[in-house]
């Protein structure tokens, strides 16, 4: 199977058994890789009665078929799993070096099953696999851990991915980090991992992968990089990284200030990453075979740090200004506690601002927290919070369960920024309308790794080909709905192949690409099926799970104009916009649901039962 390494590593954490799996060609061709490939190994492995926490929810590592080849940016690696904080669909993406050692290794993917006795870690090298006594390692922090894993490998060029003690304590943000601070950081797929006692997998191997038409690919590569030079965002995303929109998105309004209910705030400002480039920047950095380089490398002196990664836009706004905090290095270092004990910047600081919003509202007292008062503003208090939730002690084992279940417990459940109990990320539908079908319909919930349809609008993200133009950011039109819709579906596409959302190489050096890699004869139109059919199998997966119509919505503060700042006082007409998305998808308006003439034209009519 050229583009793929053809197979897949079996793990039972119960027996101690490893073996290799033939990857399934029909499957392959049908969902690609990434999270689509993993989604339907998952379909046929757990019903409404998995417990996410339990030893038969499957957790999966799953490449792409373009991740170790020349394509630039092809780097990225899913874990998948039911997730613990939203018992629906989980999955999370991350970049760096771990996915495309994975293949070198010898692997397309890693099922984990079971439930170990004693914590252990998994070896993977030049397809030999071997697991480990990790005694000597459970209780080290991320960084700390994936240079021991790579000492005991024995290979100083080793990638490894790993839980921090959040994952360990089953927080229910916890993510799974690898080269240094990259993380898959949502749904709590570091939860899953502690759940099963597995510490990190380390991987190296001198494996290639097998290519069609190795020159054509070589030929899309340079068209691509040479055009790198003349793209807006690369450009941009050099100079200071995801960090350097924060001005940007300021001015229309995307950025999330006070729990999501001011619409402008001066010092907002102050978290700038043009900011961080001129002060706290060390370097750049850059993924796997990445021309662009968005990675940074940061300091934090005053808190005697020399060497932080990151922090991304996400982070900057999650625990900068969604709690009204403009200390750029105190952000900074509140980002470094996160990536040191394997946390999801954005469940973190949403979670810790509704907990500052309750405590404004008068709904937390101290004598609720353990006698913290938890206010806007107060990075301290946040710092130590970090740290409580890591460890579940005292009122952060209260938080380590997420913001819905906190606004919940205390009696505030309109409080809850969540859609499916998945935190909001730091874009908010009042600016981009387009992201209110993108979140409703997340097949994980919440999540900006689904769609950037501000992305869209803002005419960075457009694949007018497809039928996904830029167009007015405020729109609420059964029409944008639609355009919503197939961005979603791109973006899975994406997630499957494992492209990084930076590099936007357009349809046809997209189609280029994949040909040659696989020897596939895909069309324009093929890749919106494929799309599509990802979309919709995650979607079938959910409704087994119970996700039901009326959870397709935008949680209740979202939906509140604001007076001030660049979202003009509007909201997005969500019912509106859904019946355009659901048309596009072919789903019953009514119930949500695929009709049975969509599954079966997707080649998804073994999940009918279901409807």
């Amino acid at each position: 199977m050229n583009g793929y390494m053809g197979k897949i590593l079996r793990v039972d954490l119960s027996t101690g058994e490893l073996r290799d799996e033939k990857l399934n060609e029909e499957h392959a061709r049908a969902f690609v890789g990434g999270s689509g490939l993993a989604a339907r190994l998952v379909y046929d492995m757990v019903d409404g009665d998995t417990d996410p926490l339990g030893p038969e929810n499957p957790l999966v590592f799953m490449t792409g078929p373009l991740v170790g080849t020349a394509m630039p940016s092809a780097a990225r690696c899913s874990v998948c799993a039911i997730s613990p904080l939203t018992h629906i669909w989980g999955e999370a993406n991350t970049g760096g070096f771990f996915g495309p050692e994975l293949r070198f290794a010898g692997y397309d993917g890693v099922i984990i099953t079971g439930q170990a006795k004693a914590p252990l870690w998994l070896s993977i090298v030049n397809g030999h696999a071997e697991l480990h006594d990790a005694d000597g390692i459970w209780g080290s922090d991320s960084y700390a851990t994936q240079e021991r894993v790579r000492e005991a490998i024995g290979e100083p060029k080793a990638r490894v991915t790993c839980i921090g003690v959040a994952g360990e304590n089953q927080v229910k943000m916890a993510a799974v980090m690898n080269d240094r601070g990259r993380a898959a950081g949502r749904t709590g797929m570091g939860a899953v991992m502690g759940s099963k006692k597995l510490k990190a997998i380390g991987v190296r191997g001198s494996a290639k992968v097998s290519l069609a038409d190795p020159n054509r690919l070589k030929a899309v590569v340079r068209d691509i990089i040479a055009d790198l030079d003349e793209a807006i965002l690369p450009t941009a995303l050099r100079l200071a990284g995801t960090a350097g929109t924060m001005d940007a998105l300021l001015m229309w309004g995307d950025v999330p200030i006070r729990y999501y209910q001011q619409g402008e705030w001066d010092n907002a400002s102050k978290l700038s990453g043009i900011l961080m480039s001129e002060t706290h920047l060390n370097k750049r950095y850059a993924c796997y075979r990445c021309p662009i380089g968005c990675g940074r490398e940061t300091r934090a002196p005053n808190y005697g740090l020399e060497k932080v990664d990151g922090p991304e836009y996400e982070t900057l706004a999650a625990l900068g200004s969604l709690a009204m905090v403009d200390d750029l290095e105190a952000v900074i270092y509140a980002g470094h506690l996160c990536n040191l004990h394997g946390l999801d910047t954005i469940s973190v600081g949403c979670t810790i601002a509704l907990a500052c919003e309750m405590f404004e509202r008068g709904i937390l007292v101290p004598a609720n927290t353990g006698g913290l008062e938890i206010r806007y503003g107060d990075i301290k208090t946040t710092h130590r919070l970090i740290e409580m939730i890591s460890r579940r002690e005292g009122f952060g084992d209260i938080l380590a369960e997420g913001n819905a279940a906190l606004a919940e417990r205390f009696g505030a459940p309109e409080l809850a920024v969540t859609v499916n109990r998945l935190e909001v990320p730091m874009h908010d539908p009042r600016a981009f309308a387009g992201m209110a079908v993108i979140y409703a319909l997340s097949p994980c919930g919440a999540a900006h790794m689904q769609g950037d349809m501000y992305g869209v609008d803002m005419g960075q993200a457009a694949v007018p080909e497809l039928g996904i133009p830029e167009g007015d950011r405020l729109e609420s039109s059964v029409e944008k709905g639609r355009i919503a819709a197939r961005s979603q579906a791109w973006r899975n596409l994406y997630n499957a192949i494992n492209l990084c959302y930076f590099q936007d190489v357009g349809v046809e050096r997209m189609l280029t690409a994949i040909n040659s890699v696989m020897g596939w004869n895909l069309e324009a139109d093929d890749l919106m099926t494929l799309g599509k059919r990802i979309v919709t199998l995650k979607r079938m997966l959910n409704i087994r799970l119970g996700l039901t119509r009326a959870d397709d919505r935008l949680p209740d503060l979202l939906l509140k104009p604001l007076s001030d700042g660049g979202t003009e006082g509007t909201v997005p007409d969500v019912e509106t916009l859904l019946s355009g998305a659901y048309a596009e998808f072919g789903w019953d308006p009514e119930t949500g649901r695929p009709t049975r003439g969509t599954l079966e034209e997707l080649g998804l009519a073994f999940t009918a039962e279901a409807l």
